[in-house]
């Protein structure tokens, strides 16, 4: 299974790496040797999709843990409604990514009749067109807002395995709000933190359908990805060898991430 599964498409992969094959023009189908990996190389989009893919990952991280950390102690808390206020929390996670695109895309960031123009029209300010100006900080937006649920719901589930008699014992030894959430909740938190980032991670890196639908990687390679980067070479440009290499580099790049996050994983597990 592990053959079929993963390693003989990896072997397919370096095997078409080394080749020149453009759809365009098979009859200059053949052995390229190193070729397809100078090509790649001075591609001037690598490095900004690249660049691109670890900003977006990173940020969509940053805002997700931090922004679910901070809703899922709210949500844990006793008030009227808690049970509908966690539906509604929840329900981005199932919308499709295509669907969560087209909604920001023309409901919430059109420049003429979003939701966001209005809200800069009524306090005097002049609506901006979000995918011309900021592609990639509106692509990190509408990521988030699909990812943020995921990061509530797990970091939520191990607020609520926390021992209710150590947080009563740190109230009664004086330990106000910060110093509980610092000493007592955020430790608690470290396995659900870890493996929230690891999840996200795996998903994040081949984020395709939002750029597709709402920049098209543009403008230029503005909010390009690698998994956009491949998909421009090989259902743009045709050009199978320079997909493979550039796959190949998201492999590498996957693989490198989950090292370390899988030894900081593991750090978790001891502790």
């Amino acid at each position: 299974m592990l053959l079929l599964w993963s390693v003989l498409p990896l072997i397919v992969t370096l095997w078409f790496s080394l080749r020149r094959y453009n759809l365009m023009n098979p009859s200059r189908t053949g052995f390229d040797g190193l070729g397809n990996y100078r090509y790649l190389l001075s591609d001037p989009g690598l490095g900004l999709a690249v660049w691109n893919t670890v900003l977006l990952l990173g940020s969509v991280l940053v805002i997700t843990i931090s922004l679910g950390t901070l809703i899922a102690i709210l949500l844990d808390q006793e008030f009227y409604g808690r049970g509908f206020a966690r539906v509604l929390m929840l329900a981005p996670f199932f919308v499709m990514p295509t669907v969560s695109a087209l909604l920001w895309k023309n409901m919430m960031m059109h420049p003429d009749n979003g939701f966001l123009a209005f809200l800069m029209r009524s306090v005097g300010l002049q609506p901006i067109d979000w995918f011309a100006v900021a592609p990639l900080t509106s692509i990190i937006i509408i990521v988030s807002w699909e990812w943020l649920p995921f990061a509530v719901l797990t970091l939520l589930t191990a607020i609520q395995s926390l021992d209710a008699e150590r947080k009563e014992a740190a109230r009664m030894d004086g330990a106000g709000p910060i110093a509980m959430f610092r000493y007592i909740v955020w430790p608690h938190l470290g396995r659900a933190v870890a493996a929230t980032t690891m999840i996200e991670t795996i998903f994040i890196l081949g984020i395709f359908a939002e750029i597709y639908v709402t920049s098209s990687g543009g403008p230029g390679f503005a909010s390009t990805n690698l998994s956009f980067l491949i998909y421009r070479y090989v259902l743009m440009e045709y050009d199978i060898g320079g997909a493979a290499v550039a796959g190949l580099l998201a492999i590498v790049l996957a693989n490198v991430l989950a090292f370390f996050l899988l030894r900081s994983f593991a750090r978790n597990l001891d502790t």
